[in-house]
Order: structure tokens, then C-alpha cells, then sequence
């Protein structure tokens, strides 16, 4: 499949949004950049990006988006926690997909390509999360992710070339929120939850951007769904100290019993809300915490794509690299 349109990014002023407009400068690709209306533009302008204003909750607006030839769509607006209610997600995360989804179908956008979460699988079943499993969301956000997947695969019946591509944690630069910021920055973790044994998937921001555009490309990937992740699966205590050796903060040693850090969780969420914020540790995200969360990236690898942060160990000592030349 080949375009010679403009690519439309959304969410293009966030964590994941930003390294998909950046890698797609990169390649050389005509991209217009959107998000919540903004004064800052200047990320975009250092790239000669157009960036066009729109909230994906006000699909009055969204029209705009499409004027010219805009042959493919990257959407990565939503909102990304596990701290908001499903009321206040479900504006964006799903009746933005419905409204964003109907435009580019009428359009005629040779390409869609719908990013989404591992967070729709729900709990660990003992084995690594494949791409026909069963989707049983156990909390609110992996539900507003689900019935997104859902706006899309009924838009697939209706006509819509699409992909949905399903990342598990994303870290790298630039990352805030979620819980890849703790791989991305420094984070003062004072002691690890649980027996720290607990196997992880992650992946890094530049290899998703990458991997969304390469299956863009496919023609065979149309219609399909892909996890995006790493290759190795460092347990919890291993990746929590590595990240501290990385941005030179004191490396965790207390095990906090999984009841606890709950009750931390539950403590810290309810301060954080009075400040409008995101707590650092979500009580939800607390719940992935009892087993292993390993997701199986073999779909993906067998399209051909080949990861430049396959291994974590390797990834983070590349991040200690980048942030040691940003201080």
C-alpha cells in the first residue's frame, strides 16, 4: 500500500503522539499533527508540521481535519489512565472513535489505523496475551478501550480499512503518564510491590511509532489487530531497579506486601483527585500486580517488522544515554 496524501496524527501533542509525528517527519511523510486546541505549536513548528486544533468531543469540529488529501489516520487521541470514570472517558475514548471513525470512512482514508491497549484482555489467565483472547476489561479504562475496538470493528464491516494496534506499556522519552513514566524518568520508588517477581511486557515509544507505520503499509494487516511489545519480560524488581540505576535514584530494596501498597494506592488516588491530578501509583493498576502480564508480540514479528529496543536491559541503558545528554 503506498500514500502520497497527508497523514492525520491524533493526540499528536502527547507522550505517543508526539513520537508518531516525529517518526513519521523522519520517514519523509506529509503529516498534519491535531489535538485539543493550543498555544504551545512549537514542537510542530520545529518539525514544519501543520497542527489543526480539534477536540475529538466536539465532532463539529472534526471535519477540518480531513480537508485536502488525507489518506491515512494514526489515532492515539484518548485519554490514557486508570483514575478517570467511565462517564468521563467514554466522550473520548469511544464516541470520539465513532465520530473520527464515520469521517474517515466517508472520506475514503485508505488506511486507519486505531490505537488502542493490552488493558482489554483485563486479568493475567496464566499465559501470554495473544490477539484472540477473549477481551474482558477489569477496570474502566480498559473498558473505554474495548468499546472503542468495538466502534472500529463494526466501521471494518461498513467498509473502513483499518488496523487496531494494542501496545502494553509504553516508555521512553518524553513519557509522563501511565505507567511506562516509571522506565522514563526519574521516579523516587521506595520499595517494591509484592515478591517483585512478577514478569512484565513493555515497549518503547520509538518502536510503536515504527510498528503503527509499518503495518499502515500492509496490505495483509487490514482488518487485523497486533499486540505491540518488547521481546524480553524483566520481572517487576528487576526493571524497577534497572530504571533506578538508570536515572541515578536509589534503588528500591523493601517489598511492600501487595495489601499495602492498595491501601497506599487507595490513600494517594483520593489527595491526588483534590488536586485535579493523576496519582503516580493508580489503586487500578495495582490489580496487574498479583501475576505475570506478558504479552505475545509473535503476530507482529511475523509481518516482517524488527524492533530497534527488542530487549529492555539493552533499551534502558540506551535511555540512560539519552537522559544523561538532556540534563
Amino acid at each position: 500500500m503506498t500514500f502520497d496524501g497527508i497523514s492525520l496524527v491524533t493526540g499528536a501533542a502527547g507522550f505517543m503522539g508526539s513520537h508518531m509525528v516525529e517518526h513519521l517527519v523522519q520517514e519523509g511523510v506529509r503529516v498534519r499533527a491535531t489535538s485539543r486546541p493550543r498555544k504551545d505549536t512549537s514542537f510542530f513548528d520545529r518539525l514544519g508540521v501543520e497542527f489543526v486544533g480539534a477536540d475529538l468531543t466536539r465532532p463539529e469540529k472534526l471535519p477540518s481535519l480531513f480537508e485536502g488529501p488525507v489518506d491515512r489516520v494514526f489515532h492515539l487521541g484518548a485519554i490514557c489512565n486508570f483514575s478517570t470514570p467511565y462517564a468521563k472517558l467514554h466522550p473520548t475514548n469511544v464516541a470520539g472513535v465513532q465520530a473520527l471513525s464515520g469521517l474517515a470512512l466517508e472520506k475514503g482514508v485508505k488506511c486507519f489505523v486505531h490505537v488502542t491497549s493490552t488493558s482489554v484482555y483485563g486479568k493475567y489467565r496464566g499465559r501470554p496475551f495473544a490477539e484472540d483472547d477473549p477481551r474482558e476489561p477489569c477496570n474502566a479504562y480498559g473498558q473505554s478501550k474495548k468499546d472503542g475496538e468495538d466502534v472500529i470493528f463494526k466501521r471494518v464491516k461498513e467498509g473502513l480499512p483499518a488496523v487496531i494496534a494494542r501496545p502494553c506499556t509504553v516508555y521512553g522519552p518524553r513519557c509522563n503518564d501511565g505507567a511506562g513514566k516509571v522506565f522514563s524518568r526519574p521516579c523516587p520508588i521506595g520499595a517494591i510491590p509484592g515478591n517483585g517477581r512478577q514478569r512484565l511486557s513493555n515497549v518503547r515509544a520509538e518502536d510503536t511509532a515504527a510498528a503503527l507505520l509499518h503495518l499502515s503499509l500492509l496490505d495483509d494487516a487490514l482488518g487485523e489487530t497486533y499486540n505491540l511489545a518488547e521481546d524480553t519480560n524483566p520481572t517487576l524488581e528487576e526493571a524497577l531497579t534497572l530504571a533506578a540505576e538508570t536515572f541515578g535514584t536509589r534503588p528500591p530494596t523493601l517489598h511492600l506486601p501487595l495489601a499495602v501498597v492498595r491501601i497506599a494506592a487507595r490513600i494517594g488516588g483520593f489527595f491526588a483527585g483534590l488536586s485535579g491530578k493523576i496519582p503516580d501509583l493508580e489503586y487500578d493498576a495495582t490489580g496487574f500486580l498479583n501475576d505475570d502480564y506478558i504479552v505475545d508480540n509473535t503476530k507482529l514479528k511475523n509481518t516482517g517488522f524488527t524492533m530497534q529496543y527488542p530487549d529492555f536491559t539493552e533499551s534502558m541503558r540506551q535511555m540512560q544515554r539519552w537522559y544523561r545528554t538532556t540534563r
